[in-house]
């Protein structure tokens, strides 16, 4: 079917080093501009994030760090990305809530005037999740082909839930499935081991979703300005984000649940202090100031001498001088009997 178009409807997915439209960088960026008479143009640029890619990312896109790092940058391609989309409409899957912002956090950051004013925006994936109800009773119709009787209570509820699952791991025990990565499985299983893993793939920590667990099985933080970083490592470099958290508006279980990691880390630290080996303390020479405030240890008292500090400022004794008497001659006397010879 060809789009009724009235000026070109620039399709674009963007890969980049992680969802955090603040903090991450495109690593990619493809076009496929549709005209209004049917003809298409096709753009696809690697760019260079000037940032490691985490490998978490790379191994859903596959752009590892060595495949961009002769790539220009953002800021040289940018003039070129935004006259390629001049004068059109924009379309993507989930572009309104990631690829429209990633685009435009990136053009401001190098001081690009990329105006979104009159232009359209299509949303596929708004559209298959409007039309594809995600609810209780559109699935009870679509998997048991029933309408829940006394919808919305509990009970009524609960009964629906069982018996779509039983209608899912019936319908679906040889459907093979394809993960981000192209592993294929059929993962729909009749054991609640498999069905909890399948049905936890963001291996959320605590529940709410404000940490999860990377490819390592370490917990990680999965929002604000440490979005994919370690938890410990933030605890690291920044030990005062725990009482942030503890002492903000975050679900209790996420509380505890970081209470939990906190005390593990800092259990680490003490193990680690403790391991290593003790310095010994430098000998020191008491100086004047200790030796008189304590007396020599091992000495009766009347043998303890108080120490008393030199005065430096003190003038040197001197023999005081008197004024040279007259030559009389008594003295002439004296001086001729001391020198007589016997």
């Amino acid at each position: 079917m060809k789009l009724n178009l009235k000026r070109p409807l620039a399709f674009f997915d963007i890969e980049a080093t992680g969802i955090n439209i603040g903090v991450d960088r495109i690593v990619e960026i493809s076009v496929i501009k549709l005209h209004p008479d049917g003809s298409e143009e096709v753009k696809t640029w690697r760019i260079n994030p000037e940032m490691p890619i985490p490998i978490e990312s790379s191994l859903i896109h596959g752009i590892y760090d060595e495949h961009i790092a002769g790539e220009p940058n953002f800021g040289a391609l940018a003039p070129l990305v935004a006259e390629f989309l001049e004068n059109s409409d924009l379309a993507g899957y989930n572009s309104n809530k990631f690829d429209i912002p990633m685009l435009m956090e990136e053009f401001l950051r190098v001081g690009i005037d990329f105006s979104l004013d009159n232009r359209h925006f299509v949303d596929v994936q708004n559209i298959f999740h409007q039309m594809e109800q995600r609810t209780l009773k559109a699935a009870y119709q679509f998997y048991c082909q029933k309408e829940i009787i006394n919808a919305h209570s509990a009970e009524a509820d609960t009964r629906a839930t069982m018996e779509v699952l039983l209608a899912q791991i019936e319908r679906y025990a040889d459907i093979e499935w394809e993960d981000k990565k192209g592993n294929r499985s059929k993962p729909v299983v009749n054991h609640v081991e498999g069905l909890h893993t399948f049905t936890n793939l963001n291996r959320p920590v605590d529940f709410a979703g404000r940490m999860a667990y990377n490819e390592a099985g370490e917990e990680v933080f999965n929002f604000g300005k440490h979005k994919g970083k370690r938890v410990e490592d933030v605890f690291n470099i920044e030990p005062s984000y725990y009482s942030w958290m503890m002492q903000g508006d975050f679900p209790l279980y996420t509380k505890r649940k970081l209470e939990d990691i906190y005390k593990r880390w800092n259990d680490k630290r003490k193990a680690e202090r403790q391991q290593q080996p003790a310095q010994p303390k430098p000998a020191t020479v008491p100086s004047a100031a200790t030796a008189e405030a304590k007396p020599a240890q091992n000495k009766p008292a009347y043998q303890q001498k108080a120490y008393q500090k030199p005065n430096y400022n003190q003038q040197p004794y001197k023999k005081k001088e008197e004024p040279a008497k007259p030559v009389d001659d008594d003295m002439l006397k004296l001086l001729a009997d001391k020198f007589k010879k016997g």
